[in-house]
């Protein structure tokens, strides 16, 4: 009997010991967390899609609580909306921020650009990427096999199967840059979406010169630098053979539009231009 009691107030007294260090331990290495990073968490639209720059939305929610200002913070999912909730539960000023929303730099259609060979591989970009540069002349454009769609949890890509090439769908594109990272050849980019969806862009990533780019395909930036030249409001720049329009510098006026002899530059959702008798 005596060896039993001494066995249970043994272990009752490693136990009481025990646990006097495990609370010793717990306060001394205690992290404090705001319980304002829970709130901000919480209205938040859990996508973790990245978009916002940060690893998730706890990611998210813990750096606007550590922030100073939400400058420069925007959950692209969310968007002003959720900004202001964000803001009032922080008590500060969300500010404003122009929505975007992401652009397909290509218009490597099956027309424009022939093709030359054939990809019998697995359908994925990234794979056909570092196997070869694609199935036409130019190795700069669209791969056609679809990661971007997949990649897209918004359900705001498509391929077009006339075309070849991926779209858009503006009413449903939170700008989160999924399916920038999924894309190889970096056809597609994140860019203000303008007032009244207006916009211009260079519909074309090739860096070829002139002549290898046109033959590659027909509607290829040949980088004449005429657009830059009529520009002005130095809001185009030409480099590595390739013209590029900053969308915070365009005044939408469209010059570079007439200008351009491959018809690369694009302007979206403008109106229909008055035919001069």
């Amino acid at each position: 009997m005596n060896v039993i009691l001494i066995a249970v107030i043994s272990l009752g007294a490693i136990a009481l010991v025990s646990a006097a260090i495990l609370y010793i331990a717990s306060k001394k290495f205690a992290v404090y967390e705001d319980p304002r990073i829970a709130q901000v968490a919480e209205v938040l639209p859990q996508a973790n899609c990245g978009g916002c720059g940060y690893p998730g939305c706890s990611g998210f929610a813990d750096a606007c609580v550590k922030a100073a200002s939400l400058d420069g913070l925007l959950c692209p999912v969310g968007g002003q909306a959720l900004m202001t909730k964000v803001g009032e539960i922080l008590g500060m000023d969300a500010g404003a921020s122009d929505p975007k929303v992401a652009v397909v730099r290509c218009n490597g259609t099956c027309d424009n650009r022939p093709r030359t060979n054939q990809y019998d591989g697995a359908r994925s970009c990234a794979i056909a990427a570092s196997l070869y540069g694609g199935e036409t002349g130019c190795s700069y454009g669209c791969l056609g096999c679809g990661d971007c769609v997949t990649a897209c949890r918004f359900d705001a890509i498509s391929m077009n199967e006339t075309t070849g090439l991926p779209e858009i769908n503006e009413a449903t594109c939170t700008a989160c840059a999924a399916c920038v990272k999924a894309c190889p050849k970096n056809i597609i980019e994140i860019r203000p979406q303008g007032k009244k969806s207006r916009r211009i862009y260079v519909d074309c990533v090739n860096k070829d010169k002139g002549a290898v780019a046109r033959k590659a395909c027909h509607v290829a930036c040949i980088g004449c630098s005429k657009c830059v030249k009529v520009c002005a409001f130095e809001a185009i720049k030409m480099e590595n053979n390739l013209a590029y329009i900053d969308p915070n510098k365009c005044k939408l006026c469209r010059k570079c539009v007439d200008e351009c002899p491959q018809h690369t530059i694009i302007e979206l959702n403008f109106p229909a231009r008055k035919v001069i008798q």
